[in-house]
């Protein structure tokens, strides 16, 4: 694909009640839009950010009556901007929650949604702790979008936070259309500092892909925190901006001919090989004990 796509993350603070974290998006992707965006990305939780499972469940609510979706859906028909919402907490019917990122063309029609697979079931040495899958029910289906680019339409493959730490999800992104990735998160600081540049850029150069990662930053409900750092990464790996720890935008011009160029330069997309599943360690070593 060639032509250039201009798009820009969206970074927030967002606390726990939605209407005020509507608006403040809603504030930061007029400014992408008058920036040049088409393609504008928020951050997971980007309708509200608490601590605790009941907190989530108070004010989860069904994808049909979600106020974000609404809001999401009227702000992209009046910017005429795709936009994608990292992510919301959809109450389901068995009384868990997904947490599902939403694309919306610019006439604001909803054209995907995408729920998280991997749950993050984490104790961090800092004493944080998280259990996911207590209160969130995990996806089960990898998405690729399009979205409107400059002759045709270019591959989304749409991901959320600690996905990424999962590289054949992105790769069987790639192999299904996509030339954008996108992991909008909320990734907490520990982790952050450790690993999202990392992760991010190793997912592009993986599969010559663009990577746009949009964020929440800064100290949210409960004394949660958040790394910030909304990232864009060219498919060779470069990072073609950073929004470093505060609030705003970052934009970038995506040349789409790029994803071609990396993939001809490393074609490791087409020199998959199957193979015999190691044995496992402790297995072999009884064997050698006997």
């Amino acid at each position: 694909m060639t032509g250039t796509l201009k798009v820009a993350c969206v970074q927030v603070n967002a606390g726990p009640e939605i209407a005020p974290n509507l608006e403040a998006a809603g504030t930061l992707v007029r400014r992408a839009r008058d920036a040049g965006a088409d393609l504008i990305a928020l951050p997971e939780n980007v309708s509200m950010v608490v601590q605790g499972r009941a907190k989530v469940l108070e004010r989860a609510r069904p994808q049909d009556s979600h106020p974000a979706v609404p809001f999401f859906a009227d702000l992209a028909r009046e910017t005429g901007a795709t936009i994608l919402a990292g992510s919301i907490a959809v109450l389901l019917e068995d009384g868990r929650i997904a947490n599902r990122s939403l694309l919306f063309d610019p006439s604001g029609r909803l054209v995907a949604t995408y729920d998280k697979i991997h749950m993050f079931d984490v104790d961090l040495p800092n004493g944080e702790s998280y259990r996911e899958s207590a209160t969130f029910r995990p996806g089960e289906r990898a998405v690729v979008a399009p979205v409107a680019a400059p002759g045709g339409r270019a591959g989304l493959g749409m991901t959320i936070c600690y996905d990424v730490r999962f590289a054949y999800l992105y790769r069987a992104l790639a192999k299904a259309g996509a030339d954008i990735l996108a992991v909008p998160a909320a990734f907490t600081v520990p982790t952050g500092q450790a690993h999202w540049h990392l992760l991010l850029r190793a997912r592009a150069v993986e599969t010559g892909c663009f990577v746009i990662a949009p964020a929440q930053t800064g100290t949210h409900d409960g004394g949660r925190r958040t790394y910030g750092h909304s990232l864009i990464v060219a498919p060779w790996g470069e990072i073609l901006a950073d929004a470093g720890e505060d609030v705003g935008i970052i934009t970038a011009d995506l040349d789409l001919a790029l994803v071609d160029e990396a993939r001809r330069m490393v074609p490791a997309l087409r020199h998959d090989r199957s193979f015999e599943g190691p044995v496992p360690l402790a297995a072999e070593l009884r064997q050698a004990g006997e």
